[in-house]
């Protein structure tokens, strides 16, 4: 299956499902839509999986982990060595996704869409690793474009598969997750192209660079786009241009959400920036998708409007790896079973006078 089959395979979220789920929320044993959010989550499910019973128990976490050669340009307060010893630290159970996804009884699936490091696929007590390896790290996108066209298309794909292969196994959610040393650079320069925003607006300080890092760290993201050009109605030529491999299969695990009709929580930046490629492929996307949470990157904040996604929490937290998708996923299931178990007025014979 090609990108435009896939694109083309894409319905809206079921309008009818979602009008009988409000009903059904104003019907409910509380002062009307005293929940807030969660009855907007759980209406949203119903939406997507077209059913009055949404189920998301059965969880797991894609981790899309790519090298970038952005970081020899000094974007990074830490080594782009930690990118591969990261990974590691995913499959011994140790990383803050470990620790989360415990909570949920999730699982963890690594996939190396283009790590530097050889890594043989595995599993550890903290996951799964796939090796589905495009290349040993983008491009320094500040000389010259990050990846081919069919690159990017291929990174695409292989996080499309990933999700397929989950879905296909049972899973009735994803969240998504990301290593890469200096992808929050890439991912700043997708959201300056695609929302026209200035580069300074747009980007934080990712690992912690000091003051003197983050204007190296803006001034050489500006210098990327420049020299790139990248159009901005094209999401595969910003992706291809200035972005990454793990941002890219991000874009496909939402693909595949909204294909086989299934939600994705996204993370952070990194996470934020893979949604907008793939709400830029096709908008429909988005209804499929729900925010975790927003990250201190000032980025996201501003990636997330534009999609008009809404964040569920506001922790200030910027470590990625699927973190915030994690804690969301709690709040996620708890509007599922709002609308799936909780009597309306009549069901509980409770007077509404």
């Amino acid at each position: 299956m090609n990108l435009s089959e896939i694109i083309s395979g894409i319905e809206d979220v079921d309008k009818d499902f979602l009008d009988r789920a409000r009903e059904r929320t104003d019907q409910l044993v509380m002062p009307q839509r005293a929940l807030g959010e969660l009855h907007v989550i759980g209406e949203q499910l119903c939406g997507i999986l077209r059913t009055l019973k949404p189920s998301v128990k059965k969880k797991a976490f894609l981790v899309m982990a790519g090298d970038h050669g952005i970081a020899a340009s000094g974007v990074s307060a830490y080594p782009q060595v930690v990118t591969g010893e990261m990974v590691k630290t995913f499959l011994g159970g140790g990383a803050g996704i470990n620790v989360l996804s415990r909570l949920e009884e999730a699982q963890v699936m690594v996939v190396d869409v283009g790590i530097i490091p050889d890594i043989p696929e595995q599993t550890g007590d903290g996951g799964r690793l796939l090796v589905r390896k495009i290349a040993r790290g983008t491009q320094d996108f500040s000389q010259g474009p990050a990846m081919t066209r069919d690159q990017a298309e291929s990174a695409i794909l292989e996080g499309f598969r990933a999700a397929k292969a989950l879905f296909h196994e049972g899973v009735e959610i994803i969240g998504t997750g990301d290593m890469g040393i200096g992808n929050t650079s890439a991912s700043a320069a997708i959201g300056a192209v695609m929302t026209g925003t200035p580069v300074a607006g747009i980007t934080g300080r990712g690992t912690g660079v000091d003051d003197e890092g983050f204007q190296r760290k803006c001034e050489t993201i500006g210098l990327g786009i420049k020299r790139n050009a990248p159009d901005p109605k094209e999401p595969m030529d910003v992706l291809s241009k200035v972005g990454g491999f793990e941002i890219g299969a991000i874009a496909g695990i939402i693909l595949a959400g909204a294909y086989f009709r299934k939600p994705v929580v996204i993370d952070g930046f990194i996470s934020g920036a893979g949604a907008l490629i793939a709400h830029g492929l096709c908008p429909a996307t988005s209804d499929y998708v729900f925010a975790g949470h927003r990250s201190l990157e000032q980025g996201h904040g501003i990636i997330l409007e534009y999609m008009g996604l809404r964040p569920i929490l506001n922790l200030d937290m910027r470590l990625g790896e699927g973190t915030g998708a994690a804690l969301a996923m709690h709040i996620i299931e708890a509007g599922a079973c709002i609308i799936k178990e909780m009597l309306t007025f009549e069901e509980a014979g409770v007077s509404q006078a």
